[in-house]
């Protein structure tokens, strides 16, 4: 796809991988609303670097509709989803609770499965466009304190796959990204962003990663990429 041509919605667009796709999103001319749960930080974000700021809790089901009726309306259609937005509690298998599970899947998984549904409705009104899931390491290989996180982030990947299955009749790609550890402010407790590692990566290679393959012919995409740090050790 052209980026020229993009109209993008971002969950999770206040910082980090979010915030930095859309920046590079915006920097190749493309229209890009950006969603995220705390209005003062959306706000400020969507003034810097250009975007239209949709407030937003995925997790809030009963929203969901209006959210994605207004992104719309904003950037006049949609043909590009980043299911970005997503949440970790890491309990040793002793102490994980249901309620854990509810609070994580709530917003990895069912909320983005409600808010994808959504946006496909409109992809198919208009015969084509792009899905791209944001995933992690965790998808792919569970780790000690991980049966939370780890459980909603396989539970994307085959989500991932059953709406490849359904919607490439449709002209809509579903890929996945799955990025290793980033220095974001994911699972901060006071969401300030980490500082840079020179071992580990920063949100801007998640970005180029997912421009790279958004920008592929449309004859043609790749399912799903996983990023690793060169030399984490």
């Amino acid at each position: 796809m052209q980026t020229n041509k993009i109209k993008a919605l971002i969950t999770g667009g206040s910082s980090g991988i979010g915030k930095a796709t859309a920046k590079l999103l915006i920097d190749n001319n493309a229209k890009v609303a950006i969603t995220g749960r705390d209005l003062e930080k959306l706000t400020k974000t969507a003034e810097e670097i250009g975007a239209v700021p949709l407030h937003f809790d995925i997790s809030k089901y009963n929203t969901i509709d209006e959210c994605v009726k207004m992104a719309v309306e904003k950037l006049d259609g949609i043909n590009l989803l980043i299911n970005n937005a997503g949440i970790g509690v890491f309990p040793t298998l002793e102490d994980v609770t249901v309620e854990d599970f509810e609070k994580v899947f709530s917003v990895n998984v069912f909320g983005l499965t409600m808010l994808t549904q959504a946006v496909v409705k409109h992809f198919k009104t208009k015969g084509s466009g792009d899905i791209v899931n944001i995933a992690s390491t965790a998808s792919l290989k569970g780790f000690a304190r991980g049966s939370v996180y780890s459980a909603s982030k396989f539970a994307l990947r085959s989500l991932s796959e059953c709406w490849r299955a359904e919607l490439r009749k449709e002209n809509i790609r579903v890929m996945q990204v799955n990025p290793s550890e980033v220095t974001t402010a994911f699972n901060a407790a006071d969401r300030t962003e980490r500082p840079e590692d020179e071992k580990k990566l920063r949100s801007i290679e998640i970005a180029h990663s997912i421009l790279g393959m958004l920008t592929m012919d449309n004859r043609g995409f790749i399912p799903e990429l996983t990023v690793w740090a060169t030399n984490p050790f």
